[in-house]
């Protein structure tokens, strides 16, 4: 009862707030030439130099360059890291998700964490309310407890309570961890198991993550303690949390590439009502930044005004704009609103490929072989007008090239979707939706 609620409050939400964010779409649009303009006027730099100026001087994003990232291309991967990094924490672990299911993987690491208690370790966790009842698996309340009474201190975003739509906005959606002020594990997954066994409607389930170490990892715990201060009001100072012990006291998969240590991160955190355009003028900045090559990979790639346009400058000036998306959808109505903006984009010239093997979750962008984003932004209105998302700009060519290098091997899974597919792949009745849908793309 609770999810048809909160869904019938959602559909009625666009006409409810349409002025607002058509208003804050337009302002977003007015910023826009800045951009261009800084690319017109340092053409002798690099599309990564333009960019790192660009979030510098309009976002205020402090890059830092002593940094390490191992890329965890899978579930498993992912977890069997982090798992190693928390075995082996000795004063905290910080953990914000958009949910835990309560599945063997959800269950093992509250085990985990609770014996990590035991040994004096302080082990916070936040999840986001909406997330948490808006899965097949969520935390109910005697799993609360069993929790605490583990000595953990685990804290709900944002309960959500009647009249429930003056919730339904701005959710937490971001993935991070933080151990020790050492080691710091982001990207696009929850704690699920079907990030390592996948699901039986979509096959195998993929999605990207990061260990990272360096100064990078600050800039996550801070994004951490601001969250959890303003849900608890707890205070965690910055002096006790940050740093608190070198990677190097750490047994971690190991950065085996040249720029190991030497990698340049800038951290971009979007807050709804702190830094509300911060996401979509730094995806902006990196696509108006491109000279040869765009790659993204990304499940719901609806966009908004802004991105859209970026995009389309790249493809009027000659960068070549590859896209993947996923063949298979969790998300209802979603799919046909994604086959409608691909159609446009392929129809100026944009590659676009189809990926079928099982639902490819990925939020990952790399731009010229020089730079690329990882982190938990999605291209759709949610992640760029709503939610709480944090993203990493890596601007280091080997990183780049490792997702690049995924995204040629996936190629080899998909299919080549061009304009004059559309019709033939998608019926009337998913046409009519697509084209009704998108007039409320901002919203979902």
């Amino acid at each position: 009862m609770f999810k048809r609620i909160l869904l019938l409050a959602l559909a009625f939400l666009p006409f409810s707030m349409l002025a607002e964010e058509v208003s804050d779409e337009n302002v977003g649009a007015s910023s826009l030439p800045q951009s261009a303009t800084l690319l017109q006027h340092t053409d002798t730099l690099t599309s990564d130099a333009v960019l790192r100026q660009a979030l510098e001087e309009q976002l205020g994003v402090e890059f830092t360059s002593n940094n390490s990232v191992v890329l965890l291309h899978t579930g498993r991967d992912k977890f069997k890291a982090m798992f190693s990094a928390i075995r082996q924490a000795k004063h905290y672990i910080h953990l914000e998700y958009f949910n835990f299911r309560n599945d063997s993987i959800g269950k093992a690491l509250f085990r985990l964490l609770g014996e990590k208690v035991a040994e004096g370790v302080e082990v916070r966790a936040m999840y986001d309310s909406f997330g948490n009842s808006s899965n097949d698996s969520p935390l109910k309340n005697k799993h609360l407890r069993a929790i605490r009474e583990m000595g953990i201190q685990i804290e709900e975003y944002d309960p959500i309570k009647f009249p429930w739509i003056n919730h339904a906005l701005h959710r937490d959606h971001r993935k991070i961890v933080v151990i020790d002020g050492a080691v710091c594990y982001a990207g696009g997954m929850n704690v699920a198991d079907y990030y390592i066994n996948g699901r039986p409607e979509y096959g195998e389930w993929r999605d990207m993550h990061m260990e990272l170490t360096g100064d990078v990892v600050t800039q996550y715990e801070h994004i951490f303690t601001r969250m959890w201060w303003e849900q608890t009001g707890e205070i965690l100072l910055n002096e006790h949390y940050d740093a608190m012990r070198p990677a190097s006291e750490f047994r971690l998969l190991p950065d085996t590439t040249s720029t190991a240590h030497k990698k340049v991160i800038g951290v971009v955190d979007r807050k709804p009502r702190i830094t509300p355009k911060s996401m979509r003028e730094a995806y902006v900045a990196a696509i108006d930044a491109a000279r040869e090559l765009i790659q993204i990979v990304n499940p719901y790639p609806t966009n908004v005004k802004s991105v859209r346009r970026a995009l389309r400058r790249a493809l009027e000036r000659g960068v070549r704009v590859e896209m993947m998306v996923s063949a298979k959808s969790d998300v209802p109505i979603t799919p046909d609103v994604v086959a409608l903006e691909m159609k446009r984009l392929a129809k100026r010239g944009a590659e676009i490929y189809y990926n079928q093997t099982g639902f490819h979750h990925s939020k990952v962008m790399m731009v010229d072989g020089r730079y690329c984003t990882i982190g938990s932004t999605n291209m759709d209105g949610r992640s760029f007008l709503y939610d709480y998302e944090v993203n990493s700009f890596i601007l280091d060519r080997e990183t780049t090239a490792e997702l690049q290098r995924i995204f040629e091997q996936d190629k080899r899974h998909c299919t080549l979707f061009k304009a004059e597919d559309y019709k033939k792949l998608f019926n009337f009745g998913h046409r009519f939706t697509g084209h009704f849908f998108s007039l409320f793309r901002s919203f979902f």
